[in-house]
């Protein structure tokens, strides 16, 4: 048994030094609680990988002029722009339809929206079809991994959130923008906000939270690009997580488009979500109780068992 307990206590020791770093980075930062019970501690330990190998500075804003591969789509902004335009006037950048896109689920809720032009690997059909000059251009950029158009209407927010894969960075283009600074984005308790044409960058797994106080929409082109990474081995690493995993958690635009392994569970684990937000809502303490026996039943079992 003892041959078996030593390697799990040493991967669960590193499972903890990764999620203490990760907690830790930066100055925002959630309660403990909401820390332990955030997906960033499933994918702590890769995290800390590529923020070891990261040639991108840990600053929560990066400086786009690092970035020169990227510089055509500043240059093409109003044409993309006007792709942009057009699907949003027919009501196209929406929320998803039902259940089936994780890792925006949350944001539906408070007035974000998105249409998706490529998710880690394939491009969309309905985006080849409705935005075809904007698609090209992101075909010639291998490091753009996944791109879409997303809406923050008036009225809109994000909540504080940070995002769990840290193998890439994130890049914002304003296309249509209220340039003003009620129309907002802080990361890591700095704020900036959008302007038309312009680009900001950042490290979306600083803790970040956005809103939307004007009167006028914003609408910009979203792209995840891969994370700068020293040695080969790093990058191939990162690049084999995201055909793997990110690949899995690919949704649609439109009914018939495929939908990633990780989505279409996530539809039916929602379900049981919805039903625990009832348990939450009728008996709290049962279900705190019960959630905390789930995490602590979950970890005896992985590592003590």
């Amino acid at each position: 048994m003892s041959h078996i307990v030593g390697p799990r206590l040493v991967v669960l020791a590193v499972f903890v030094a990764s999620a203490l770093y990760v907690h830790l980075r930066g100055r925002a930062r959630f309660g403990l609680l909401r820390a332990l019970t955030d997906f960033t501690v499933l994918l702590a330990p890769f995290n800390a990988l590529m923020y070891l190998f990261s040639r991108a500075p840990a600053t929560p804003y990066l400086d786009p002029a690092d970035y020169p591969n990227l510089a055509p789509l500043r240059a093409q902004w109003q044409t993309i722009r006007d792709e942009a335009l057009q699907l949003d006037d027919a009501g196209r950048i929406q929320a998803a339809a039902t259940y089936n896109d994780i890792g925006f689920n949350s944001f539906f809720r408070t007035g974000w929206k998105r249409f998706y032009l490529k998710w880690y690997g394939e491009d969309l059909a309905s985006a080849r079809a409705l935005c075809p000059q904007t698609v090209a251009l992101l075909a010639k950029i291998p490091s753009v991994k996944a791109a879409m158009f997303a809406s923050l209407p008036p009225g809109a927010k994000l909540v504080r959130h940070r995002d769990p894969y840290a193998g890439s960075v994130r890049y914002h283009l304003g296309l249509v923008t209220p340039n003003d600074p009620g129309c907002y984005i802080e990361v890591d308790g700095e704020r900036r906000h959008w302007r038309d044409g312009e680009v900001m960058m950042f490290d979306e797994t600083f803790i970040h939270h956005a809103e939307n106080t004007t009167n006028h929409r914003r609408v910009i082109l979203f792209c995840d690009i891969e994370r700068p990474l020293y040695t080969a081995p790093m990058r191939w690493f990162n690049r084999a997580f995201a055909r793997l995993v990110m690949t899995a958690s690919a949704t649609q635009n439109v009914e018939g488009e495929p939908v990633g392994a990780i989505n279409r569970a996530f539809y039916y684990l929602y379900q049981l979500r919805l039903k625990a937000k009832a348990v939450k809502h009728s008996h709290r303490r049962v279900y705190y109780a019960g959630k905390w026996l789930l995490i602590f039943g979950a970890i005896y079992l992985i590592f003590f068992v």
